[in-house]
C-alpha cells in the first residue's frame, strides 16, 4: 500500500530546543502505528506539526504524496485529518451528542443531517447512556471517549490518537482497544501516542519510539519491547534487570 503520511528530515525548534530531530517516517493507507517514548520526548510536537498547529523549522510532511507542512488546523481536518487531546477540550455547555454532531457539521449542512450522523458514532463508543448529557458532568474516562467519538464524526483518513486510554478503567480499555483496532477494517489509518503500553503492544501492527525528538525503534511490538535503546530510554541508562 502506498504511504498515506510520509515525514521528512522534519525539524521544530523552540529557541535551543529541538523538539524534533531530522526526523523520517512514512505510514502506510489502513496502517496502525503505535508511538510511545518517555515524557519530553517530542511526540505531542510531532502531532501539532501534523495537524498544523505548529510550522516546523525545516523538513516536509506529505499527505497522499501532497506537502502540506505549515497548514492551519482547518485544513487538516479538511484534508481527513483528526486528532484527539491529552486533555479533552469539548464544548462544555453542549451535551455529548450535541458536540459529536458540531464535528459532523464538516461534512454535511444541516444539524438534523448531522444529529443523525452522530448518533451511530454515541453508540459506537459506548457513550449511548449519556448522549443527552451536558458534557460538564461527565467523568475523565467519558471525555475521553467523547474525544474519540468528535475525531471519528470528522470521518477522518488519518486520526491522531493521544492517551485516549488515559482514566479508563480495565474493562474500557478493552473496548477501547477493540475500537481502535477495527478502524482501519473501515479505511481510517491510525497513529497513536499511548501511555498504557499494553493496550498499544497488542494493537499495532508496529511501534516507533521516539526519544529526545529523535526515532530510535521503529519495528514490531515485539522487537520493540527488548531493545535496548528502548528500554535505556524509558528506564534509565543504570537500570538493572538482575
Amino acid at each position: 500500500m502506498n504511504a498515506l503520511l510520509a515525514v521528512c528530515n522534519l525539524t521544530r525548534r523552540f529557541g535551543a530546543l529541538q523538539a524534533v530531530n531530522d526526523l523520517s517516517f512514512s505510514v502506510r493507507t489502513g496502517e496502525l502505528v503505535g508511538l510511545i517514548g518517555p515524557n519530553g520526548a517530542g511526540k505531542s510536537t510531532l502531532y501539532n506539526l501534523i495537524a498544523g498547529a505548529l510550522r516546523p523549522s525545516s523538513g516536509q510532511i506529505l499527505l497522499d504524496g501532497r506537502p502540506v507542512a505549515g497548514w492551519k488546523p482547518y485544513q487538516a481536518a479538511r484534508a481527513g485529518v483528526a486528532r484527539t487531546f491529552q486533555i479533552p477540550k469539548p464544548f462544555r455547555h453542549l451535551t455529548v451528542e450535541e458536540n459529536i454532531a458540531l464535528s459532523a457539521l464538516l461534512h454535511v449542512r444541516s444539524i438534523a443531517a448531522a444529529r443523525a450522523q452522530a448518533q451511530p458514532i454515541v453508540a459506537e463508543v459506548g457513550l449511548s447512556d449519556y448522549a443527552k448529557a451536558p458534557v460538564g458532568t461527565l467523568t475523565v474516562g467519558l471525555l475521553k471517549r467523547l474525544e474519540v467519538a468528535r475525531a471519528l464524526a470528522l470521518r477522518p483518513k488519518l486520526v491522531l490518537f493521544d492517551e485516549i486510554m488515559a482514566g479508563l478503567t480495565p474493562t474500557e480499555v478493552r473496548s477501547m482497544t477493540a475500537l481502535v483496532a477495527a478502524l482501519p477494517a473501515r479505511g481510517i489509518t491510525v497513529l497513536w501516542v499511548e501511555h498504557v503500553l499494553y493496550a498499544i503492544m497488542k494493537t499495532a501492527s508496529r511501534v516507533m519510539v521516539l526519544n529526545r525528538g529523535t526515532l530510535i525503534a521503529d519495528a514490531p511490538p515485539d522487537v520493540v519491547a527488548k531493545d535496548p535503546a528502548v528500554i535505556k530510554a524509558y528506564l534509565g541508562e543504570d537500570t538493572s534487570f538482575a
